[in-house]
């Protein structure tokens, strides 16, 4: 065939073949956009914050960015210091130093609880009523003055049949509380704690669903976290995978699973010297989580370590690195979120994914970028590896890691072409390249 002329194209299947397969797979398909939409594609935030509900206060978000400075201020007080404490990269100490310090200054705290489950323990009846409405005073105001984290809410008392009507309860002052102050936040988050049956799942959506319907809310505004701390909620009694029923059970609203890194241990009969999040009890756990989220807009949040970063400076250092690692451990591993329990883990969490997203930035930027192009490079990315790159791209710029300008410049692409790439339609990874 001479060059330039037009590929004779013949076929044998009839029309109508396509068609019936197209009908007989219908179904199908309508299930894998209901039960598998994808990222949500909003700001997944580093780290979840616990506060006691009777130690929450109006100046709490400050207060731990004020403490995580002055352990700075004591422990390293330069660049060169800091790198010492975590082993970071000399050619990162400066940037990331200025990054963790501006982050604290300007946002110490990305996703804060209210606890009311084993950081409050049980209190009289009264004593946590008044704790839950002053919960959701505080939240509407800091809301209302610019003052919240990106992320608030509450975690209430389990579904368990000795603490359910009191978790009952506290949430239905809580959002009481919050809707009389005005409205529910953008940022509110619930999570639900101690999961055992996928029944429990069901019983807090159909909770939230009774509550909506009674002030008049858009169904399925408000979605909750389920906590997995327990050997039922990975492996039921008949070998099957709980996990994922449980995401189903929430009905659409389920938002994150979150690691319970010292129940889950304890209920395994991990001794205590050994419950950390990097021991394979906690890793199989995770996989599971991760797995049965994967596709459905859920996300993973690993869990935390309870090695507190005080006293000299020795030991701090020590506290330091333990979490360094923990959470660089964690990123690599797909873990974007992560607990913190204590003031001073908050220079460790954002040093190591500042750190992480900027090591990778040039390289993850000049790889999207040739994709884009279709210039080729070193590596052969498909479209499922653009989606990844956008969205490593994404998180950074979301937390501070990366500034917009200079992703912009390496890349050629906007924000809104980023999330093009992280975000394509169901079936469709082949997001437009030039």
């Amino acid at each position: 065939m001479g060059q330039g002329q037009q590929e004779r194209v013949t076929t044998s299947l009839a029309g109508a073949v396509a068609e019936e397969i197209g009908a007989s797979l219908a179904p199908v398909d309508a299930e894998l956009e209901r039960r598998y939409p994808g990222d949500p594609g909003t700001r997944q935030p580093v780290h979840t914050v616990y506060v006691p509900g009777d130690a929450f206060t109006a100046d709490t978000l400050r207060d731990w960015g004020d403490r995580a400075l002055a352990a700075l201020d004591e422990h390293a007080p330069d660049a060169a210091a800091f790198a010492a404490a975590f082993g970071l990269d000399e050619t990162l100490a400066d940037d990331v130093y200025a990054r963790v310090r501006a982050k604290l200054e300007r946002e110490p705290v990305e996703d804060l609880r209210v606890d009311f489950e084993d950081g409050y323990g049980s209190r009289p009846d009264a004593e946590e009523d008044e704790a839950a409405a002053r919960a959701a005073r505080l939240i509407a105001a800091a809301y209302a003055d610019g003052t919240a984290a990106p992320y608030m809410g509450i975690r209430m008392k389990c579904m368990e049949a000795a603490v359910r009507d009191r978790g009952i309860r506290t949430l239905d002052i809580f959002l009481t509380g919050l809707l009389e102050a005005g409205a529910l936040p953008d940022g509110l988050v619930l999570t639900l704690p101690k999961v055992t049956y996928a029944e429990q799942v069901t019983a807090m959506a159909r909770l939230l669903d009774a509550f909506e319907k009674t002030r008049g809310l858009e169904p399925g505004r408000i979605g909750f976290e389920i906590q997995i701390e327990t050997s039922q909620s990975i492996l039921a009694t008949d070998g099957t995978a709980t996990v994922a029923r449980m995401i189903q059970a929430a009905e659409g609203r389920a938002t994150g699973l979150h690691y319970g890194t010292f129940d889950y241990s304890a209920c395994l009969g991990v001794s205590a010297a050994h419950q950390a999040s990097d021991h394979p009890a906690a890793d199989h756990a995770k996989a599971v989580m991760q797995v049965a989220a994967a596709g459905t807009g859920v996300r993973v949040c690993d869990g935390s370590t309870n090695v507190l970063p005080v006293g000299p400076t020795e030991k701090v250092h020590d506290a330091w690195r333990l979490h360094y690692g923990l959470t660089r451990r964690a990123l690599a591993r797909a873990y974007y979120q992560g607990w913190d329990m204590h003031p001073g883990h908050l220079p460790t969490r954002y040093a190591a994914v500042f750190a992480f997203y900027r090591e990778g930035f040039e390289r993850a930027a000049a790889r999207l970028a040739r994709y884009v192009d279709r210039a080729g490079g070193d590596v052969m990315d498909e479209p499922a590896t653009a989606k990844a790159l956008a969205g490593y791209l994404l998180r950074g710029l979301d937390c501070g890691a990366l500034d917009p300008a200079e992703v912009a410049r390496q890349t050629g692409l906007t924000r809104a072409d980023l999330e093009g790439f992280a975000s394509p339609r169901r079936g469709d990874l082949t997001a437009t390249a030039r």
